[in-house]
Order: structure tokens, then C-alpha cells, then sequence
């Protein structure tokens, strides 16, 4: 499984997540960036730890991601830890640009972690 979502994913800007969300439990979708790194995939809200889809994986860490007809449903892990969010906004700047990562993403103090296996 593993390996057919990194396959549909590879080469991709952007996928779709779906979250539940905190206060009224529906199913939301957003398209967002990402990277592929570690067996996993990495996900760094705009706004950060105010992201709206963040605040719901605090709360409900199922995940949904799909792209190219794939979907994947996992746990979601936020990530805090200093060194490791700046690892994934590297990892966002060397897929997307350090500018356009900087311009679009103001504040990076959290990222999340959704395994593909």
C-alpha cells in the first residue's frame, strides 16, 4: 500500500486532505502542499499551529489524503519540535521554492506527519 500511494503521490504539487472537524464532526477538505520524505507525508499548515485543519487533527488525528485517485486514511502526528518542523519546511522550500514558501506560509511552528504504511 505503502508504495502505490507514494507512487500517486510522487511528482505531485498538491494533494487533498479531509479532517473531521472539532465542532461539528462533518468531513472538511482542503488542497494543500506537501512533501514525501521518511515513508511519510508532510504537511505544513499556512498559518500554522492557527490553521483551522491543524486544530482538528489536534483534536481528531484521523486524516484522509488522497491524490490521483489514491487515498490514504492515517493516524496524523503533529510535529513541534523545533528541529524537526524547520526539517519540513526545508524540505518544503527545496520542493516549492524558499520564496514562495516564506511568502505563503508566514508562520511554521508546526508541521504533521501522516504515515504511508
Amino acid at each position: 500500500m505503502a508504495n502505490a500511494v507514494w507512487d500517486a503521490l510522487d511528482g505531485m504539487r498538491e494533494v487533498e486532505i479531509t479532517v473531521t472537524g472539532r465542532r461539528t464532526g462533518r468531513q472538511i477538505t482542503h488542497p494543500v502542499w506537501f512533501v514525501l520524505d521518511e515513508d511519510s507525508v508532510f504537511l505544513v499548515p499556512v498559518t500554522g499551529s492557527d490553521s483551522q485543519w491543524y486544530k482538528n487533527v489536534r483534536q481528531t488525528p484521523m486524516i484522509e489524503v488522497s491524490a490521483n485517485g489514491t487515498a490514504l486514511s492515517s493516524s496524523a502526528t503533529p510535529i513541534t519540535e523545533g528541529d524537526r518542523v524547520n526539517h519540513v519546511v526545508e524540505l518544503f522550500k527545496a520542493k516549492y521554492g524558499a520564496d514562495t514558501v516564506e511568502s505563503y506560509y508566514p508562520k511554521h511552528d508546526v508541521a504533521v506527519q501522516v504515515p504511508l504504511g
